[in-house]
Order: structure tokens, then sequence, then C-alpha cells
């Protein structure tokens, strides 16, 4: 196909139909340092020169292996076994792409519906979808089916709900029309979303863990969503640790929105990620994305099929319930591999090897001089107070270099002094050594 660039008269013409008065006010969305950074890039030249240029760009980035890494906040560096990205990259699933006609894709659909099995045992929740996109939309996916549920229009979102969550959903909110109550972060765990529900609430939006780390018991707040008819949403980006926390089911939760990534899928900077998403039976024709099911075809064989794909826009637009019209497909077969070999007592095994480093490493760091963590309960990462601001010291730490976490100033303003820190089973006792060291003498 030749390449045939636009004319202005083609370009006005689709503005016009757009709406937008200029090129510059379509994508006003776009920060102006993005759109009118200047970009330094060399003259064309050959295969081998590019490589060169290119490898000594990704010479400068500090590879999360190989330094000592406490990042977390939403995204989590885990082991994934080599065997996952072999099995993902064999032709036949590597190539699939959509389930659409089942006597051609028995293999895609059969481990979708052994993800969707997964996913609800792991929940504590009777179905889940095919997957979604990532935890963020899942979320924003959830408040609007939890609206078309109930009849209402109002969302209560926790200040332990991380800010990029928040954000997604205040932009599905904004253009959808739904109001959504964000609440402030209270560092000191003194949030009461029971007394936020009123008769026009839809749900209420937790996450577990919380932002911080935090790890609190729902019954009560489940409770209080049902005495008012609003559902309780719970929101959890560490999957991992639903291996050792009582899952969100079991305590009322009526959806339960996901972020997959621990399990099989590396960082990659920041995606492709996979959402989860598993909900109550009765609210089954309202949850968004694929569902597959488990039928048998006119010989009595077992097979697999979409049992229900009509809700989205690509089947019927005028009535969908949800823009997702495809699932993380690949990302999703990594999670289904990853979660397979290690087996419910693999993933218990790993959730205790978590937590028992992050217990060690919050046990070090208080006992610095001026460092206070503030949890009480929390799985494999918790919240410190610094007697500096958070931000600097990651910055100066990184120099060492050391990866020491998230400050919390980077999402929310007036909390300079808070920062979250993850431990997974890839810390070693010589990377808690390294953050210990460097902090005491940052802290002097």
């Amino acid at each position: 196909m030749r390449y045939l660039p636009l004319t202005e008269a083609d370009r006005r013409d689709m503005l016009a139909v757009i709406g937008a008065p200029s090129v510059d006010a379509l994508f006003r969305d776009v920060p102006e340092t993005a759109r009118a950074a200047d970009i330094d890039l060399p003259p064309h030249q050959g295969e081998l020169e590019v490589e060169r240029a290119l490898s000594a760009m990704a010479a400068k980035n500090v590879a999360a292996g190989s330094v000592p890494f406490f990042l977390g906040g939403g995204a989590y560096r885990h082991h994934v076994p080599a065997s996952v990205d072999h099995l993902i990259q064999r032709g036949e699933f590597l190539t699939s792409y959509t389930p659409y006609q089942p006597e051609v894709t028995q293999g895609t659909l059969q481990y979708l519906f052994e993800f969707q099995t997964q996913v609800a045992l792991l929940t504590g929740m009777e179905v889940a979808n095919a997957s979604l996109y990532d935890g963020a939309t899942a979320t924003a996916e959830a408040v609007a089916m939890a609206n078309r549920v109930t009849g209402r229009r109002r969302s209560v979102l926790s200040g332990g709900l991380h800010p990029h969550y928040r954000e997604v959903v205040d932009t599905l909110a904004r253009f959808v029309g739904f109001r959504a109550d964000a609440q402030p972060l209270d560092p000191d765990g003194g949030e009461d979303l029971a007394a936020l529900i009123d008769g026009g609430t839809s749900c209420v939006v937790v996450q577990y863990p919380d932002f911080l780390g935090r790890v609190r018991d729902l019954r009560p707040l489940a409770e209080a969503c049902h005495a008012k008819g609003a559902l309780l949403l719970v929101v959890v980006t560490e999957i991992v640790s639903l291996g050792a926390l009582t899952p969100p089911g079991e305590m009322g939760a009526d959806i339960v929105a996901a972020e997959g990534q621990s399990i099989g899928n590396g960082l990659n900077f920041g995606g492709p990620y996979v959402g989860l998403f598993a909900t109550r039976d009765r609210f089954v024709r309202q949850m968004p994305g694929r569902l597959v099911g488990q039928t048998t075809d006119a010989e009595g064989r077992r097979g697999w099929v979409l049992t229900l794909s009509t809700r989205e826009q690509h089947i019927r637009r005028e009535k969908a319930t949800s823009n997702i019209c495809t699932n993380s497909g690949l990302c999703t077969l990594a999670f289904t591999i990853h979660l397979s070999l290690l087996g419910e007592d693999g993933l218990t095994q790993l959730a205790a090897i978590n937590h028992a480093k992050a217990v060690q490493l919050a046990g070090r760091l208080a006992a610095i001089p001026g460092v206070t963590v503030l949890n009480d309960s929390f799985f494999n990462e918790f919240t410190v107070r610094l007697p500096k601001p958070a931000a600097a010291i990651v910055d100066r730490l990184a120099e060492r270099p050391i990866i020491a976490g998230v400050p919390v100033s980077r999402f929310l303003a007036g909390h300079d002094d808070l920062l979250v820190v993850a431990a997974t089973e890839t810390v070693t006792d010589a990377d808690m050594d390294a953050l210990v060291t460097a902090l005491e003498e940052s802290l002097r």
C-alpha cells in the first residue's frame, strides 16, 4: 500500500466533522511540553549504526534487576519463570487473535475459560470475565457497571485508591456523566467511608491493600453498603496478595477489579498489563467484556464458546454497556501459565515469602532514627514517614544507584514526607543492607 499524505483540505474536512477548530485544539489534552518537544534525531543511517545508537540510549536506563529495587505503587517486580515466556511464544498461542469462530479457536477459548476460573477462585467471586485492559480501566468499568446495576449515579472513592486509578474513573465520569466523590488520602487511617453512603450512592470503591499498603477487614463496609442499597467495589493492585489475604468475595465484595501484572508479566515500563474483573452471578449480564463458557457440541464433546459478548460495541454498539471489545490475550495467557505452574500451594508460598521480606525490611527501616513505619498491617508494601522530603531522598539514593521506593508526593501534593516501599521475593538481604545504609547516611 502506498503512503498517500493528507491534503490541507482533507484535514479541514476531518476537523469539521469532529468539531475541533484546529489540530492544536484536537490535541489540547496532551501536555504542551510533549507536543512542542524538539526530538533530536540524527539523519538516516544504516541498520548497524541505528542499533549502536539505540543501544547507547538504552544503556542509560537502570534495569530493575540490576540494582536494589523497592518500587511498588501498583506495579511490582516478581520473578517470572522462563517457561512462561517460552510457552506464550508457541505459534498456536502467539498468532491467535480473536475467538469469534469457536470451531477454529478452541485452544484460545479453553485457556480463557481456565483464566476465568483462576480469577474467580483468587477473588472469591462467582464469575470472572476474560480480562480487560488493565487494573485502572477495570476499575472505571466496575464503577460504570455499579451505576447500571443500581440505577444510581454517585460513587464514593476511598482516599486509599491508587491516584492513577482515581484519574481514570474521573475521566470516565466526566465523559459518561456520573459523579465520583474521591476522598483525600488519610495517612492515619481515619477515613470513614460508611458515613458517606446515601440513597444515591451506587458503589463505594476501596483498594485492598490500599495505596499505602494497609490491609483492613472489609466486612463492616460491605454491610454498610448493602444496608443502603450500594455495592462494594474492591480494587486489588497486587494480585499476589490474595495468596495470603482473605479474598474480597468472602468479605462481601460485589465487584472486584484487579491488576494481574504481578503474575506472569514483567514490569515492561508500565505495560501492557492485564485487568482482572469478577462479580456475582446475579450481576453477570451487566459485566463488561467477554465471558467464555463451557458447552458440548452436537456429538456430545466438551467445547468452549463466547457465552456473553452481545453487550460489546462490536456487536450492538447502540446498546453497549462498555467500550471494551477485546481482552489482554497474551498477558492473560502468561498469567494463566504462571499461576498454573505455581498451583495453589505455590501461590501461598510465594505470598508468604513476600510478606516475610516486607516484615523484615519494615523492622530494619523502623530502627533508623527519624523513620516511622505507618502501617500496623500490610502485605509486601508499606509506608514510612521520613524526617526529610521523600522525593529528594529517593533522588539521592538513585545516584548510588538504589531505587528506594515511591514518594507519595509524586502522586498527591501535601505528603512530602511519605515513602511507599515494596519488598517482593526478588529482594535480597544485600539489597536491604544497601537501602538501610544509604538511608541512614542520607538522613544524617
